[in-house]
């Protein structure tokens, strides 16, 4: 088990997103230990506004220590708005290997469930089990680009393995919860050669997968085949 840098507060809790994965999201964690280099989106915008200074920094997740209680006194003004909550946009709400992090994802859907709210969920980690006890409504979910080992530690160097996330996902959709899968973003083939229909058949278990590409690496962008791709 490994254990979060330290606890930060926030303001607020619940907003608006435009992701298609729910109309609003929340992000109790500051940071990501994962360290994906696609480059990830959420690291750059992060330190482009001043909140992470490196690398290194955002490799050291902080767990918002008043999450519960701002959903508390976000939810009642917000329910009637709310279709669905996603976690998380810009951090991962299942972190490999911080159990910390894990139990307060619980708690907050927990939370939100009891409000009659449905959540989707989206990791590099591996999904609790125990997730299966909560709203039937809700829709978990994993990353999956690829199945090479060597692959993920060369560009999610600190995540889950991909059996154990695929492993995680089947265990609950054995149990009867609604699974999906973003293979997002998929690499070109000057980055890795590799066989799409594999990757797919590993999860064709599932209820739904989105698939989305690599769009803002200078890899890809020095792909000449890119748009045929």
């Amino acid at each position: 088990m490994k254990h979060v840098a330290g606890y930060i507060t926030r303001k607020s809790m619940l907003y608006v997103t435009g992701v298609e994965y729910g109309n609003y999201t929340m992000n109790h964690v500051q940071g990501c230990a994962h360290g994906c280099l696609y480059p990830c989106y959420a690291f750059m915008m992060k330190k482009r506004f001043g909140q992470v200074k490196s690398y290194e920094e955002w490799l050291r997740p902080y767990l918002v220590s008043n999450t519960l209680e701002l959903l508390d006194k976000e939810i009642p003004r917000l329910r009637d708005k709310i279709e669905s909550v996603h976690l998380c946009f810009t951090t991962d709400p299942f972190m490999y290997e911080y159990d910390e992090i894990a139990a307060m994802s619980m708690a907050a859907i927990r939370k939100l469930n009891a409000a009659g709210i449905r959540c989707t969920v989206l990791t590099k980690g591996v999904l609790p089990a125990g997730l299966s006890e909560l709203s039937p409504k809700n829709e978990y979910g994993i990353t999956l680009v690829s199945l090479d080992e060597g692959f993920r530690k060369e560009i999610e160097p600190f995540s889950a393995p991909y059996k154990e996330r695929i492993d995680a996902l089947r265990s609950l959709h054995e149990l009867g919860c609604r699974t999906w899968v973003s293979v997002e973003p998929y690499p070109t083939p000057n980055i890795i050669r590799q066989d799409l229909g594999g990757i797919l058949d590993a999860v064709s278990f599932t209820d739904r997968i989105i698939f989305g590409r690599t769009n803002y690496s200078r890899r890809v962008s020095s792909y000449r085949k890119h748009k045929e791709f």
